[in-house]
């Protein structure tokens, strides 16, 4: 039988812990656990803890944590990817993916061809969203440290916040990624569904920014990163 293996949104160390509400419901409630089930846990720090459950209650859950690991390595290159706001699926499906091949930070990028506008208690409830989304990846993919999801921002303002070895942005005719330095840090635009228009290609030029292509193809919003974060890893990074 697979361990189980949950994200706590709180430090652990060894002993016994009561899990939060959430955990508790879906380890109790929707999984089914029973008290001796052995569990596996991990708070982002780049620890691991195998324990046993010790109580299983209808709205409680106690663990006691026997033993402290080593969690999984993060790729030496550490990878800030702008993603062009897209449409719920496939903004999940971007998310998702990103974390799974190891970007370090990602945020949606507002940009002019947008065709989803997010403003105050909806943009909370995105971000939130979007943090369990990465937080489910991780507990899938084994990654023991969570990738930082930023608020949503226009498309001038990452531009100019940007900071790393490496710019690039995803554009159908320029260089190869190949054909960069191997950089320590990267940071990777990509466009939503209807693309970058030439002005902000041009303006993330002016920005420090490379044009950069994946091949002859044109990618989806939601393929480019997975294609984009796999060379970049098989290149540069873990893979």
């Amino acid at each position: 039988m697979r361990l189980s293996r949950f994200f706590i949104d709180a430090p652990l160390s060894l002993g016994q812990h009561e899990l939060p509400e959430t955990q508790a419901h879906y380890i109790g409630r929707v999984l089914r656990h029973a008290v001796g089930d052995a569990v596996q846990l991990f708070d982002g720090s780049g620890q691991e803890y195998l324990g046993e459950l010790i109580e299983v209650g209808k709205k409680s859950v106690r663990v006691e944590l026997r033993e402290q690991l080593s969690g999984q390595p993060e790729s030496a290159l550490r990878v800030h990817l702008g993603q062009g706001l897209s449409r719920g699926e496939r903004m999940d499906w971007a998310i998702q993916k990103a974390t799974e091949l190891g970007a370090s930070e990602i945020t949606p990028i507002v940009s002019e061809r947008c065709e989803v506008r997010l403003k105050d208690e909806r943009a909370d409830k995105r971000l939130a969203h979007w943090r369990q989304v990465a937080i489910s990846a991780c507990e899938q993919c084994g990654r023991s440290v969570l990738p930082q999801i930023n608020p949503p921002v226009l498309l001038a303002d990452w531009l100019q916040q940007s900071e790393a070895d490496l710019k690039l942005v995803l554009h159908p005719v320029a260089e190869p990624l190949a054909s960069h330095a191997k950089p320590t840090t990267l940071a990777f635009l990509i466009g939503p569904e209807g693309g970058l228009s030439d002005a902000e290609v041009e303006q993330a030029k002016a920005c420090g920014f490379h044009a950069a292509r994946l091949g002859p193809r044109v990618l989806r919003t939601e393929t480019a990163p997975v294609v984009a974060l796999s060379v970049a890893q098989q290149l540069w990074g873990d893979f």
